[in-house]
């Protein structure tokens, strides 16, 4: 039998998106997986239309939060309740191609690979494609993921049935990093890259990536909150940070046609 695949996706008023984030999802064509959606106290029509899908497909679960918890507890919520094997993250408002389960399982069984990730494109809010594709770095060991955030999560797998499971610090933001780092640390080898496009990115006008300042707070907070380096390390920390995002990650956005 086919490995379980768990998918965390955390909700927060998420109405214009998350169909078409489920949708994604069901038409996967490596099709034993488990989805938890985990509302996070939405105000809008989010949190009907999941029950809607929950309601047709026995393999998708809504969780609740009481209040407004963030991304994080959100995401821990859902890492609790899995089952799988293998656990992936998909946001609410980003999308998987149809072949992304098939080839990343194939490619972590194939490689004896405890944590994945792969190449993605980027799309606008519209869904349109922006013609920027970010490419998978082929491997990835702690000490160089320490340097700058190289996993798009919305690619990231790890093996929990090997690693356990792993959930991510109570950060507002870039939880998703220390998570990843958490997972690498564990694991026996490196982290191994897919260079197969697998999924888009949306890029929303109103997100951390889009605020460059707001990007630097939220990744100082990585080390110093996350990390629990001291200000100096932290601040030398960022120092690294800014010269791998200057001289070597963003040679890894390319433009395709």
């Amino acid at each position: 039998m086919k490995a379980l695949v768990s998918i965390i996706t955390p909700l927060y008023n998420s109405e214009a998106f998350i169909e078409g984030t489920i949708n994604s999802i069901l038409s996967q064509t490596y099709t034993n997986w488990e989805l938890f959606l985990i509302d996070d106290f939405s105000t809008d029509s989010t949190v009907q239309i999941a029950n809607t899908f929950a309601n047709t497909y026995p393999n998708i679960i809504v969780l609740k939060n009481k209040t407004n918890c963030g991304a994080a507890v959100s995401r821990n919520k859902g890492i609790n309740a899995a089952k799988g094997n293998f656990i992936a993250f998909l946001d609410a408002d980003d999308l998987w191609k149809p072949n992304k389960l098939e080839v990343q399982i194939k490619f972590m069984l194939t490689n004896n690979c405890e944590v994945s990730y792969s190449s993605y494109e980027q799309i606008d809010e519209a869904g349109r494609p922006l013609n920027k594709l970010v490419k998978a770095l082929p491997r990835l060991t702690y000490n160089k993921y320490l340097k700058t955030n190289y996993i798009g999560n919305l690619t990231g797998m790890y093996n929990a049935k090997t690693l356990g499971k792993i959930t991510a610090p109570n950060l507002r933001k870039r939880q998703d990093w220390l998570l990843w780092l958490s997972a690498i640390k564990k694991s026996s080898k490196p982290a191994l890259g897919i260079q197969e496009s697998l999924a888009y990115y949306r890029i929303r006008s109103d997100s951390i990536s889009s605020n460059k300042l707001a990007l630097l707070k939220y990744n100082y907070w990585v080390y110093k909150k996350g990390l629990g380096f001291s200000t100096l390390k932290s601040l030398y920390r960022m120092l690294i940070f800014v010269r791998e995002q200057l001289f070597v990650k963003s040679k890894l956005i390319v433009s395709i046609r």
